[in-house]
């Protein structure tokens, strides 16, 4: 593996250098989702040694508890005598040291939060991520590390590290590589491939309807499409994990590995499908946007409290924006498929009210509390869509100003060449390649865009490479409330109300149960509610709140029952198409 960038300066290793930490994880109650750790760190002079478990994990901006799995702490020297130790806070152990000794620590990890993606294990499996498993101290953080398991005997063992001396074991050169290369173990299908020279592995955990022959293939073409962007790879063995579950859904980006955690049963159809490979394309692209350069506030790590950034949108929302470019010019998807994508995105993004309230920075910097249901769809906004808008915001005007030339690519590959780790990058840093690279002060468009709410004229944005986003024929006017709502029994329970729309000027909110409008009871769906009704009409809605029933006067909005989609003109300029190909890399669905 190539590990280059995780090299410190000798003056910043401890004084034990290339002392090696040890790890062994003992798995024996797997039904119970148990397992024992042990680790074993270099002698040390110390008057203690602070020990800790993260509190987060890479990739997820979200701190997680993950000590509360942690029982049966013990700690010894190196001839097995005990030492005295307390907790200094919730993620911390602090053991004392009389005389310089090797420490060694034991405890039990119970491991059954799957959906997390830090620690699991069940019968059939464990799935492996050192942040829910394996404590670390900063005096030894940069030290080599051996990792061994032992877990039943016919489990296989797989981990984007290099094997040691069995195949139960691997190693690494430090922990900050151990943390962010999960393992996989237990009943498992293991598939290997080649691709330029580079090494493959799909491991799949768990039974699905998934097509084993079709992901080969189409990882096999995503693999070749780094050099779209950038001008190397960062890695020369990369391993695809996949669950297929009955419940986690998700994914994580890793050093030289991901893990793609969905249903069971959401493979086989295209939809389906396409969600499964457009996720692995967006993991893949963070093999360099993030593992291998990253923002300032998250460089390095700090496994015990957030790092902050204000960059988050351009971490993740750049990746969900340059997976649909990647998979589109691989031929993996199609461009129907891709417009699609383009439409849930907008149609997401104006059917949040936070959207007009919190910026892309600012929502970078919050993600660590930003939180979901009513008042966050009215007050904030998502990292992943803003960022995806603002990449494809940047990406169309770049390539509009160069004739097709410079494109949002390059951007990307700038900070790839100059920023790799452990260098780290600012919005400055950004701001300077984006005037580099065309010849245009950004400073202004940054600051309309990404430090205040994002306000792009779409339409405009879209014209300039061949693209319309309009209600598609055949669609027709229809009353509208602003609100979403679940059917509870013989009642409409209001889950969100739109920030200053018609019903909230009339008071409804989040968790009313509406009853009637205008006297008749409701029908199974809103949309059956409504059905009776035009845009404007006023209508007495009969709620409960508080076990009591209400009313309340509403003015109907207007809508129409066909969203808005994103698809090709069809008679598009010359520039127009020039500019599509520039953009997607394939023609113009209306090209002669």
């Amino acid at each position: 593996m190539l590990y280059k960038h995780f090299l410190l300066p000798l003056s910043l290793l401890s004084l034990n250098a290339l002392a090696e930490v040890e790890y062994k994880l003992v798995i024996d109650q797997a039904q119970h989702h148990l397992g024992n750790v042990s680790v074993t760190f270099p002698k040390s002079a110390q008057a203690h040694l602070d020990i800790k478990l993260p509190d987060w994990r890479t990739g997820r901006y979200e701190v997680l508890n993950l000590a509360n799995g942690i029982r049966y702490f013990n700690a010894t020297d190196q001839k097995g005598n005990p030492l005295s130790w307390h907790k200094i806070d919730k993620s911390t152990w602090r053991v004392n040291i009389d005389n310089p000794t090797e420490i060694k620590v034991s405890y039990q990890v119970y491991a059954n939060e799957l959906g997390m993606r830090a620690r699991h294990i069940d019968d059939s499996h464990a799935f492996i991520d050192a942040s829910g498993f394996f404590m670390f101290s900063e005096s030894f953080r940069h030290e080599p590390v051996l990792v061994d398991l032992d877990v039943p005997k016919q489990w296989r063992s797989v981990s984007g590290m290099d094997f040691a001396h069995d195949k139960h074991s691997f190693s690494a050169p430090n922990y900050d590589v151990l943390v962010d290369s999960p393992i996989e173990t237990g009943i498992n299908e293991l598939h290997k491939f080649s691709v330029d020279g580079r090494e493959y592995e799909l491991v799949i955990w768990g039974q699905g309807n998934y097509d084993v022959e079709k992901m080969l293939i189409d990882l096999k073409k995503l693999v070749k499409t780094g050099t779209l962007i950038w001008h190397d790879y960062p890695y020369q063995r990369y391993v695809f994990m996949v669950h297929a579950t009955s419940g986690a859904r998700g994914a994580t980006e890793h050093l030289n590995s991901t893990i793609i955690q969905r249903h069971r049963d959401s493979f086989a159809k295209r939809k389906d499908y396409v969600g499964f490979i457009s996720t692995a394309a967006h993991e893949f692209i963070h093999t360099w946007n993030v593992k291998a350069y990253r923002p300032a506030g998250l460089v390095p790590y700090d496994y015990i409290n957030p790092n902050y950034s204000d960059l988050l949108w351009l971490s993740e929302g750049s990746t969900s924006y340059l997976e649909d470019y990647l998979l589109l010019s691989a031929g993996i998807t199609t461009a129907s498929e891709f417009f699609e994508n383009l439409t849930r995105t907008l149609n997401t993004h104006f059917a949040t009210p936070g959207r007009q309230v919190q910026s892309a920075a600012h929502s970078s910097f919050d993600k660590w509390i930003n939180q979901g249901g009513d008042h966050g769809k009215n007050y904030s906004t998502n990292i992943y869509r803003e960022g995806s808008l603002i990449s494809m915001a940047l990406d169309i005007d770049l390539l509009a100003n160069s004739d097709g030339e410079v494109s949002y690519r390059d951007v990307h590959k700038q900070l790839y060449k100059h920023f790799k780790l452990p260098n780290k990058f600012t919005s400055d840093d950004v701001k300077v390649i984006l005037q580099q690279i065309s010849g245009q002060d950004y400073g202004a468009w940054w600051e309309a865009h990404v430090n205040a709410p994002l306000n792009l004229d779409i339409q405009l944005l879209l014209d300039k490479v061949g693209l319309e986003y309009v209600h598609p024929e055949g669609a027709k006017p229809i009353a509208n409330l602003q609100v979403e709502a679940k059917s509870t029994g013989q009642l409409l329970t209001l889950t969100h109300v739109a920030r200053d729309s018609s019903a909230w000027q009339a008071g409804l909110t989040s968790g009313d149960k509406i009853v009637a409008f205008n006297g008749n009871h409701v029908r199974e769906t809103l949309a059956d509610s409504l059905s009776y009704f035009k845009g404007n009409d006023k209508v007495r809605v009969d709620f409960i709140r508080r076990d009591k029933l209400m009313s309340t006067q509403v003015i109907l909005d207007s809508d129409f029952d066909k969203p808005k989609v994103v698809r090709a003109i069809s008679s598009p300029s010359a520039s127009q198409q020039k500019l599509f190909k520039a953009w997607t890399g394939i023609a113009h669905p209306a090209s002669k």
